[in-house]
């Protein structure tokens, strides 16, 4: 019973957090810049862990493009950030480690195999460059972590965090922080 229980919270938080950053990233979106995905990002690496991150980011990218018209650049731009974010934090223990990891993720990775996937999808490379989405991924990736610095400076005292962080970590490793 408490195995199916905890499963049931961690599928909640899970979707809980795909919602948040569904409806929240359209609407604090600077044209070619999705900040708030960088925030849901870090904040999943803390709260949800590498896997379960990226899952989050994975499921956040296809519904934003059958839902709202995104290009493949919903998963490209996410997906590695969430999961070099929690990869991070897990290794590091600290919030600035999940930060480094999504600007590195979004802001360098995303970036770079953005190219090759967008020439790919409008089947042309015409006006394209290797480097044509890193100034706008990694301001947004930098953006977002700041962001979701300040917002877990609050969330780290607030017991239904860390309660819920409880689900997908060990004590062992919360006990590190």
């Amino acid at each position: 019973m408490l195995a199916t229980n905890s499963r049931i919270k961690k599928i909640t938080l899970v979707a809980l957090m795909i919602a948040i950053d569904v409806v929240l990233s359209p609407i604090f979106r600077v044209e070619g810049m999705a900040p708030m995905s960088s925030v849901i990002n870090v904040i999943a690496a803390l709260l949800l862990g590498p896997v379960y991150g990226t899952i989050m980011a994975v499921m956040c990218g296809i519904i934003r493009m059958l839902l709202m018209g995104i290009p493949p650049l919903a998963l490209t731009g996410a997906v590695f950030g969430a999961l070099l974010a929690g990869l991070s934090y897990r290794w590091g223990h600290k919030v600035w480690y999940a930060m480094l990891g999504e600007i590195i993720g979004t802001g360098i990775i995303g970036s770079l195999l953005s190219y090759p996937v967008m020439a790919w999808f409008t089947g042309s490379s015409n006006d394209l460059y290797l480097f044509f989405y890193t100034p706008r991924f990694f301001g947004a990736a930098v953006i977002g972590s700041v962001v979701a610095y300040l917002i877990l400076l609050k969330l780290a005292k607030i017991k239904p965090f860390t309660e819920a962080q409880k689900l997908f970590w060990s004590a062992e490793f919360l006990a590190k922080e």
